[in-house]
């Protein structure tokens, strides 16, 4: 899907649609009141008839309208002016790309974003983009169609260009999470890397199971061990600034498909868990876009990818793992595996001196539970750089929320046998001891965790998103290096 700069008029453009926003509690503007005024107020008495609605992401569509060419306009509810955020603007155009690729459709021009700043006009795009992706990957008769071409009236080119790739890269990331686990295993998503759609700018290093045991990666490795698919560590290096300049290290969870291993999950709790690989997925999207939009820092991503299954391989609970830091962990779970995971790939980002970290993951249940399904838990231990991703994730209107690492956590986690334990005691505080877990691998370097485990795949649609992927995150990641490297 191609975006570009449109000049013509609204009343002139040769189009399968026109998409026009409408603000509400103000009189028609813009193309809106360009629209009215060629159809004879028919957009006016259709608001005042209360047919047609601006509430934010309500969508009207007014086939064969009066002076215009185009087929068909559709109205966008954008809520009150002084309300637009990216968020807004994200969502606005994610659902009108929802409606409109109902069926297939050649050209789209849209009048949405005139006069926004460019980031929200940025969001737009990029919302748009996603919008007309489905999950849909494997249907005979696919339910989104994705438009050939979107022309935008009042777009800058270099914005158009930039929410074009942000909005490539969420979809990589919805694709990859959306791929059934009979396809996207470790193996797979390896390869899936060493093929990212960078222009040869990131340099990609696979760890395979040898590799992994030279590297003393025993968490991780605990974790694949009941598995036939053999787990990957893979590294992907991007060096768009001075080699001397500081490094951002973006880590994710792969788990390709969990099943909870020897602590089995219910059939209900696992039909999702192809999810369990967002985090990697997450990281691979953002260096994708990173990369394409040539930003001038270092960033490394880092993913630690398994299948946790069952079998008389599969690590028991009273094991005790070596991690590659040379700590010990007591298995008291084998669903609590990301943890172990990522205990090992965050060694490697310290030990290969990461400047700060952010990891991402779908890592615990008790962090929807906490903050529901729409907002993400972050976690840190350092405040600045806390506030640093969490300013990062507001700017590109993605939420999350910080919870605390008091100290008195820590207790929870600490084990009789071993160092550590890899659950805390009881249901209570689960993300937080889950992020305190991490903290132990990080040292002293700057760090901050995302559990991303309500945000990154959802189960049925919304106006401003379909079911399945999200492709959460990717964006404040972009963000993040953006602004790199923090005050």
């Amino acid at each position: 899907m191609k975006h570009e700069a449109l000049s013509a008029p609204l009343t002139e453009v040769e189009a399968d649609a026109v998409v026009v926003g409408l603000y509400a509690g103000e009189p028609l503007s813009g193309a809106a009141s360009r629209l009215n005024e060629a159809s004879g107020g028919l957009v006016a008495d259709l608001i005042e008839s209360g047919e047609v609605s601006a509430k934010l992401g309500d969508v009207a569509t007014l086939l064969a309208c009066p002076g215009v060419r185009a087929r068909l306009a559709l109205l966008v509810g954008l809520g009150e002016r002084a309300g637009l955020t990216a968020t807004a603007a994200y969502q606005a155009a994610n659902g009108a790309a929802r409606k409109l690729a109902e069926r297939s459709r050649s050209r789209i021009a849209c009048f949405l974003a005139e006069g926004w700043e460019p980031r929200l006009q940025e969001a737009a795009v990029c919302g748009l983009s996603v919008g007309c992706q489905g999950q849909d990957l494997y249907r005979s008769e696919k339910k989104r169609h994705p438009f050939a071409q979107v022309a935008w009236h009042g777009v800058p080119a270099d914005v158009l260009a930039s929410g074009q790739i942000l909005g490539e890269s969420v979809n990589l990331a919805r694709r990859l999470v959306n791929e059934p686990p009979d396809r996207m295993y470790p193996a797979a998503f390896a390869e899936q890397a060493r093929q990212l759609d960078a222009g040869g700018s990131v340099q990609v290093e696979v760890w395979d199971e040898q590799k992994l045991r030279d590297e003393r990666c025993g968490c991780l490795l605990g974790v694949a061990q009941g598995s036939d698919q053999p787990p990957r560590l893979v590294i992907m290096r991007y060096q768009g600034g001075n080699p001397q300049a500081p490094t951002l290290a973006l880590v994710g969870k792969g788990v390709t498909f969990d099943s909870g291993g020897l602590s089995l999950k219910p059939s209900e709790g696992m039909q999702t868990m192809k999810c369990d690989m967002a985090g990697a997925a997450t990281v691979l999207a953002a260096l994708q876009a990173i990369a394409r939009l040539r930003l001038p820092v270092n960033v490394t991503g880092y993913v630690g990818l398994v299948e946790n299954m069952v079998s008389g391989r599969s690590f028991k609970l009273g094991d005790v793992l070596v991690a590659r830091s040379g700590k010990t962990v007591e298995v008291l779970n084998t669903d609590a595996e990301g943890r172990l995971v990522l205990a090992d790939v965050l060694d490697v980002a310290v030990q290969q001196q990461a400047s700060r970290i952010i990891d991402l993951a779908t890592l615990t249940g008790a962090c929807v539970v906490a903050l529901g399904n729409d907002v993400a838990g972050l976690m840190s231990n350092h405040q600045a750089w806390c506030d640093s991703v969490r300013s990062a994730a507001d700017r590109c209107g993605e939420l999350a929320w910080q919870l605390p690492m008091f100290k008195l956590y820590d207790e929870q986690i600490r084990s009789e046998v071993a160092d550590l334990k890899n659950i805390g005691e009881g249901r209570w505080g689960g993300a937080i001891t889950a992020g305190k877990f991490l903290e132990a691998f990080v040292g002293t370097t700057p760090w901050a965790h995302i559990d991303i485990a309500g945000p990154a795949f959802v189960e049925k649609p919304r106006p401003w998103t379909d079911a399945g992927a999200t492709g959460a995150f990717v964006r404040t990641l972009v963000e993040v290096a953006r602004a790199w490297p923090p005050a």
